[in-house]
């Protein structure tokens, strides 16, 4: 099974199990915004926008050097949108884009309310304010986000008002926050940008939504938390990359920090197993399927990719903190590169 990949300018054929065992070509792509070269041959002038996809964090609640918090920063074009926001977040996007990237995120789109997915939203927020955010920053999620920001507001009244009143005098309207909660439906339209919520099965966990961007005749769906789910999948069709949730029961029940096994089945029962994710991308048909907010931590690449073969035999890839996808005429897979710290 091959496909072809955009090296250094060159199609390259790729053997794509190398992709779907973590394996990825180090390709050094323009990580700025604005655009990119169309395609191989085109004239400099031939450019189209630019359509990435940086997984920050691919990991859960268990704290883990390797996996993050779930969190994934859409840049398209112009506009830079972070759905969650899990634990460490804003230290992924500082090491992929410094202050500029901390302090320019347009909007936050949370998924849902659990911890695991918006623990790190107060450290983008009050973090990127001291590195430079100069305009209120957008948060759309479900019912009981604008009681969560409110509060959180008043959690860090102390830090706001004397960072903003009495001592670094940082932009008062750098600190403020434009909160809007989704339904199913259009949740956000500017400079091209679609982003399109819907609903998802996250058992008791509801509100929970999913996630579609589209721009510049391309898109991508991020699942959020979710069982199997036939409105993920109408709202999926078409889509070039669909980013899926997954959880492989045999490592949780083996390798799983609760050891209550009733309270395993619970949190297996509110998941996508690989063989279930793989129905979902087969009916769904994406370009390409990639695993993110994978549960347990501790799961390898062949724990997630061998199940899901049983289902699905298109183009798939294990995620991994700091995957950039770059969305076009070609899909390509690199590692993001890192600012040095200085």
């Amino acid at each position: 099974m091959g496909d072809i990949l955009t090296l250094n300018g060159m199609r390259v054929p790729v053997n794509l199990r190398w992709l779907a065992f973590g394996v990825c070509l180090t390709v050094l792509v323009p990580v700025g915004a604005g655009q990119t070269k169309a395609r191989q041959g085109g004239s400099p002038h031939d450019v189209a926008p630019v359509f990435r996809v940086t997984l920050l964090g691919t990991g859960n609640p268990r704290p883990s050097i390797d996996r993050f918090g779930p969190s994934t920063l859409i840049e398209a074009g112009k506009v830079r949108l972070l759905v969650d926001a899990g634990r460490g977040a804003s230290i992924r996007l500082f090491q992929a884009g410094g202050n500029d990237l901390l302090a320019g995120i347009d909007a936050v789109l949370l998924t849902h309310l659990h911890s695991d997915h918006v623990v790190g939203f107060p450290d983008l927020w009050l973090t990127g304010w001291i590195f430079g955010r100069q305009t209120p920053l957008a948060v759309y999620g479900p019912a009981g986000t604008a009681a969560m920001m409110e509060h959180l507001r008043q959690a860090f009244s102390f830090d706001i008002t004397t960072r903003r009143d009495r001592d670094e005098h940082f932009a008062p309207s750098g600190i403020e926050l434009n909160v809007m909660e989704v339904g199913g439906g259009l949740a956000l339209e500017r400079d091209g940008v679609k982003v399109t919520a819907f609903l998802v099965d996250h058992g008791p966990v509801a509100p929970a939504y999913g996630y579609r961007i589209d721009y510049a005749g391309h898109s991508v769906v991020l699942s959020g938390d979710t069982r199997a789910s036939d409105s993920l999948v109408r709202a999926a069709k078409g889509t070039d990359v669909l980013i899926h949730e997954v959880l492989s029961p045999e490592v949780e029940r083996r390798l799983s920090k609760v050891s209550d096994p009733e309270k395993t089945a619970r949190i297996i029962a509110h998941h996508v197993t690989p063989e279930e994710a793989g129905r979902v991308f087969a009916r769904v048909g994406p370009r390409l399927a990639v695993y993110s907010h994978i549960v347990p931590s501790p799961t390898q690449s062949d724990d997630l990719i061998r199940p899901t073969r049983k289902t699905y035999r298109g183009r798939l890839a294990v995620g991994y903190d700091l995957m950039l996808l770059t969305i076009g005429p070609d899909i390509t897979i690199n590692r993001r590169p890192t600012i040095p710290e200085r």
